[in-house]
């Protein structure tokens, strides 16, 4: 572990006060949140910032809530473990459930945050490919103006997003699950509890009622690909026709066809294709039975 270097320390009140702060120092300045992840690359030496910009004072940048009939906000604040046991997402978007059920161990989904998470911009999120199959928007904040953007465009690559200096995350929008639909997460680890994903898939089936024909469809993967992955192939076969085996397999196959992983200490490049395939046919067999059974838990 490497000696840490000196570094300013700030602790605003509003969201306001922090954009300030953080445009003012410039693009070696951090924000914190559950720390969790950024701790540890200082500690590591894998970033030296100059400044650290403590959110936890901001209120209300940590609440889920129901907005109308259009779906749910979700505060960039808000724990993992939050998320993991919230009866409102649990009832709406539970895949969220699921995802925030498997990161990390209790005590880093106590502490982390979702806008944490996918700030870091990590090809192996694990909260990424359930709000890129949610159509999730990201709401930022910055000096002079505030946007949204469709989650699955806010990633340019490992670490890279299309935060400025001084933006901020200050929210997620879910909108409202559709009639006879149903989301999926499952995650490969070398083991279970705190390992990160191998390979994460993602999958959200709307069925038509009509001979299990998919009306809408969108399959999302992390850990295979520089940035979560939007699997357009892989749904263009799911939407192909009626949703039998042989469809499924296909759409399988052609997920690990549009995935790119590495080999590295952890995995080889084949497993991991593989894995892709053995969890796409799994996520979207689970899903089609979720719908079937009217059990889309919303």
């Amino acid at each position: 572990m490497k000696r840490l270097k000196s570094f300013s320390y700030f602790e605003p009140d509003t969201v306001t006060e922090a954009i300030k702060i953080l445009a003012e120092q410039g693009s070696k300045a951090y924000p914190l949140a559950g720390g969790t992840d950024l701790l540890v690359r200082m500690k590591q030496g894998e970033i030296t910032p100059t400044a650290l910009v403590n959110l936890k004072r901001i209120k209300g940048l940590d609440q889920i809530k129901k907005e109308s009939e259009k779906g749910i906000s979700i505060g960039a604040l808000t724990s993992i473990s939050a998320i993991e046991n919230s009866p409102l997402i649990q009832s709406s978007h539970p895949v969220m459930v699921e995802a925030a059920g498997v990161l990390g161990s209790p005590s880093i989904r106590n502490l982390g945050t979702l806008g944490g998470n996918i700030g870091r911009a990590s090809p192996a999120s694990d909260m990424a490919p359930s709000l890129i199959v949610l159509q999730a928007r990201v709401m930022i904040e910055g000096l002079n103006s505030k946007r949204e953007l469709d989650i699955e465009n806010f990633f340019l690559g490992p670490g890279a997003t299309t935060l400025s200096p001084g933006d901020l995350i200050t929210s997620f929008f879910l909108p409202k699950m559709g009639p006879n639909s149903a989301a999926v997460y499952l995650k490969l680890g070398r083991r279970e509890g705190p390992d990160c994903a191998l390979v994460g898939v993602a999958v959200l089936l709307a069925l038509s009622g009509k001979n299990d024909e998919v009306r809408e469809t969108r399959v999302a993967l992390s850990a295979v690909t520089p940035v979560p992955l939007r699997a357009k192939k892989t749904e263009a076969v799911l939407l192909s026709g009626p949703l039998n085996e042989d469809r499924i397999r296909e759409a399988a196959r052609v997920a690990a066809e549009e995935s790119s992983p590495i080999t590295d200490i952890r995995a080889t490049n084949s497993y991991r294709k593989e894995m892709v395939m053995v969890l796409t046919f799994r996520a979207v067999s689970k899903a089609l039975t979720l719908t079937e059974k009217g059990d889309t838990r919303k």
